[in-house]
């Protein structure tokens, strides 16, 4: 038995998935247009091609996704898709940092910093002599 898809319920996932709220796609439908109307849209199987193109304009979707997407057959491709390894997140992670690189970069950054504080001590002491030597 071939399951239809629902495009009302497709119009419904997609809006909500781009966090548009019903009134304002109301909004961009136009004038005649509310919050009422679209929810009975949403409960429709089937949705008239003009519509469509007018929804899909609105959403920046194209037709097609209302018309053919299937929500079963995306979750059972998701799901043979992915396996333990293939999912994107890694359970044994592997960190290539060398703490004692990372520790030695650090002194140097300090050395590099004390040295330019040295020569601003130095500079301001050059300054404030002058300014004595000149009174």
């Amino acid at each position: 038995m071939e399951q239809k898809i629902h495009q009302g319920r497709n119009v419904k996932r997609f809006r909500e998935m781009l966090g548009i709220k019903q009134e304002a796609l109301a909004f961009d439908l136009g004038n005649d247009w509310n919050q009422k109307k679209i929810s009975l849209l949403e409960q429709k199987d089937v949705i008239e091609d003009d519509m469509l193109k007018q929804i899909s304009n609105a959403l920046r979707i194209p037709v097609e996704a209302f018309q053919n997407f299937d929500e079963e057959q995306a979750v059972n491709i998701i799901s043979n898709t992915f396996n333990d390894q293939s999912n994107g997140y890694n359970y044994y992670p592997t960190f290539n940092i060398n703490p004692v690189e990372k520790w030695i970069e650090a002194l140097e950054e300090i050395k590099r910093l004390n040295l330019e504080l040295l020569k601003s001590k130095d500079e301001q002491i050059k300054v404030l002599e002058k300014l004595l030597n000149v009174k």
